[in-house]
């Protein structure tokens, strides 16, 4: 199965779905328009991870480089609904502890709400 993400408005924020695979094959694609939400200050972003069956370490670094982005600009991102096997690869990786994760769209939300 290929990556995909679909890009929305949600609330103010910038939603944004992932499907598929987010691997070594597919993160480098990813990761500039993932940084170009973050270009205007305070931007705030969601990142969806209902429809995501895998990521990698490659994965893992364009969501911390987003992370990074967003404190940069002092902007905030918060992910969700990660499946289970997506949380163990951000939990092993010890990412649970420095990224802000919600159990789903709703939970996201309200952070990025309280961050603003």
């Amino acid at each position: 199965m290929s990556f995909q993400y679909e890009l929305s408005q949600l609330e103010g924020a910038a939603a944004v779905r992932l499907s598929g695979r987010l691997d070594s094959a597919t993160a480098s694609g990813f990761e500039k328009p993932l940084q170009d939400l973050f270009t205007l200050p305070a931007s705030r972003v969601l990142l969806d991870f209902s429809a995501l069956d895998y990521i990698s370490s490659a994965g893992l670094r364009v969501v911390l480089m987003a992370a990074k982005r967003a404190k940069q600009s002092q902007g905030a991102l918060v992910l969700c609904s990660l499946q289970q096997q997506v949380r163990d690869v951000f939990e092993i990786s010890g990412f649970l502890r420095i990224l802000d994760v919600a159990d789903d769209a709703a939970g996201a939300l309200q952070q990025l709400r309280v961050s603003a």
